[in-house]
């Protein structure tokens, strides 16, 4: 990787597995200007992972709009942002030991997100359920 600064070569000197979100978080030292910056390597889901609706058709994974879904189910809580944050991670942790050969079917991550939902705030469950009725 090159310096976020001045594009020169970059060392690591600290690297640590991130369990939670399936991430490496790096301390970065820059060869030329002596820079020191971390970073924060995650998987590509959308290359990765595809879904399958109930219909058949056939998208990329999207971590964005399981997160939207998750937060407008959360929106009653003041901590609704950290703790959409926590439960999206959470459910791609789930359903990434679910997937068959990178495929996915939209049931598996609606049941996957309804279940960790009943478990953190049964409203916010309600919400999920009432927005996604057609795939649970």
């Amino acid at each position: 990787m090159v310096c976020i600064y001045c594009s020169s070569d970059t060392k690591v000197t600290n690297s640590r597995l991130q369990k939670r979100s399936n991430s490496v978080w790096r301390r970065r030292h820059c060869k030329g200007c002596g820079s020191i910056f971390s970073t924060k390597e995650h998987v590509d889901y959308e290359k990765s992972i595809v879904v399958q609706s109930p219909e058949g058709a056939i998208s990329p994974f999207l971590r964005d709009k399981l997160f939207t879904s998750i937060y407008r189910s959360c929106q009653h809580r003041e901590t609704a942002l950290q703790d959409t944050i926590g439960i999206t991670d959470t459910v791609i942790d789930k359903i990434w030991n679910l997937s068959q050969d990178g495929k996915l079917n939209a049931e598996v991550i609606a049941a996957a997100t309804m279940k960790t939902l009943k478990r953190f705030d049964q409203p916010a469950a309600i919400s999920y359920q009432a927005f996604h009725a057609d795939v649970l």
